[in-house]
């Protein structure tokens, strides 16, 4: 049987916030082989200046970037779709092991086959530095962002 992750495309509105939702939360649950079934085994990836393919490369880079990047709350909003294409613009915000907080902005775009696997991610991000009492993004780490939990666009980002 093959893998699947619904919602499939063409994406409508519904289901294309259905997905970014679903990512949000995969991603949140910092869990490097749950997110990583969620994209094709030969799944293409460019994240920041570095150039992945497959599963096992996506688990090694997430296992790196949660080690690095601590108390990590990520939140993605819908920017545009169409047919099996979805953008993506998010923040998220996290500490380094010496307690500096950041908050990095980015865009992606993103490429589904027939079964809802993501087959293409392209991901540019950038980092800014922040007081931890400029941050935004508050709810408990080990659940889902609440739904009445503001999303960029209500907090101003």
């Amino acid at each position: 049987m093959s893998e699947s992750r619904p919602p499939f495309p063409p994406f409508t509105e519904e289901t294309a916030v259905k997905k970014v939702r679903g990512a949000e939360d995969g991603w949140n649950s910092r869990n490097p082989e749950r997110v990583s079934l969620a994209y094709t085994p030969d799944s293409l990836w460019r994240n920041r200046a570095e150039f992945l393919q497959g599963r096992p490369a996506i688990v090694a880079f997430l296992t790196r970037k949660w080690v690095r990047e601590l108390d990590y709350r990520l939140i993605k909003e819908l920017w545009a779709f169409t047919g099996n294409r979805i953008a993506v613009r998010f923040a998220y915000e996290w500490h380094d092991d010496s307690g500096h907080w950041y908050r990095s902005y980015g865009n992606e775009n993103w490429e589904f086959d027939g079964n809802g696997l993501m087959a293409r991610r392209f991901a540019c991000i950038n980092d800014l530095p922040i007081a931890e009492a400029d941050r935004k993004f508050h709810w408990d780490q080990s659940v889902p962002r609440p739904a009445d939990h503001p999303g960029l666009s209500d907090l101003g980002l």
